[in-house]
């Protein structure tokens, strides 16, 4: 993958008086659009045990939204970050850093990275996060409760890059439509994927997928319209989609530059059943 790739990150503030309130957000039973628009001061978040930090929550587990995942924007100044950053011993995760660059130390080893950069945490992972330069850095932070498998190991923790994973064709498609996997597919010790799509202009989904697997998509360049639902909607970088397990989903890619989204799944597990009370 090219250096050249761009990621969009939020910048915060707040919208003049003057602008109009209609948006392109929507929250439907089966897909929500969160625009890049809505990520401002007023819809911030913070957490315990981290300082200089702020953070934009695109999706958390909630009846009718996210199930299987939280997804943050999180923003960390000079100097900022945490020594307790997760705080849930069953919680996995994954950062990939959309601007600037910080230093992750995991299990005691130091890892430093810039934009671009892909982390994977594993449940139960002795980490920490401290952004050593002069500018903020900014990453997106997805998070799952890991699902044991009795007989099959736990996954191990690993950083890699953007920059660094060749992304994969899909097949009969002209490399119009490529995946960035960081994790191999038939690997069952991962119950989730956090990969890279990327479409070049015209670059299509040719039908409604419609499958189990719950996603998260955000927008990291360029602009496309999806089919969802039975509804159109356009999007562009900075944009956040969630869709719910089953939503058809299809979409167009629209130029002038590649479409690129970061892309959550939950994957390799049985699905688990509803259970009556006792």
């Amino acid at each position: 993958m090219s250096n050249k790739s761009t990621y969009y990150a939020p910048t915060g503030g707040l919208p003049p008086q003057t602008q109009l309130i209609s948006d392109r957000a929507i929250f439907t039973e089966a897909y929500a659009i969160i625009p890049k628009g809505v990520l401002t001061d007023i819809v911030i978040s913070y957490l315990p045990f981290w300082n200089n930090m702020r953070m934009w929550v695109l999706a958390r587990p909630l009846s009718g939204f996210s199930e299987t995942f939280s997804q943050y924007i999180v923003e960390v100044a000079p100097n900022g970050g945490s020594e307790k950053p997760e705080l849930d011993e069953n919680a996995e995760g994954v950062l990939f850093i959309v601007e600037g660059e910080m230093d992750v130390i995991i299990e005691g080893k130091n890892h430093h990275m810039a934009s671009g950069g892909y982390a994977y945490l594993p449940a139960g992972a002795k980490w920490s996060l401290k952004n050593n330069s002069l500018q903020n850095v900014k990453f997106h932070w997805i998070r799952k409760a890991y699902q044991v498998v009795e007989g099959i190991d736990a996954p191990e923790a690993f950083v890699t890059s953007d920059h660094e994973v060749e992304a994969i064709e899909m097949p009969n498609t002209g490399g119009v439509w490529k995946t960035t996997r960081f994790t191999e597919q038939s690997d069952m010790r991962h119950d989730m994927h956090v990969n890279i799509v990327t479409f070049e202009p015209g670059g299509v989904i040719p039908f409604d997928e419609t499958h189990v697997m719950e996603h998260g998509l955000y927008v990291l360049e360029g602009k496309a319209v999806y089919h969802l639902n039975g509804e159109w909607v356009e999007v562009e970088a900075g944009d956040f989609m969630w869709l719910r397990a089953f939503c058809p989903q299809s979409c167009y890619a629209g130029g002038p530059g590649p479409f690129r989204y970061l892309l959550y799944k939950d994957v390799n597990r049985h699905m688990p059943f509803i259970r009556p009370k006792s």
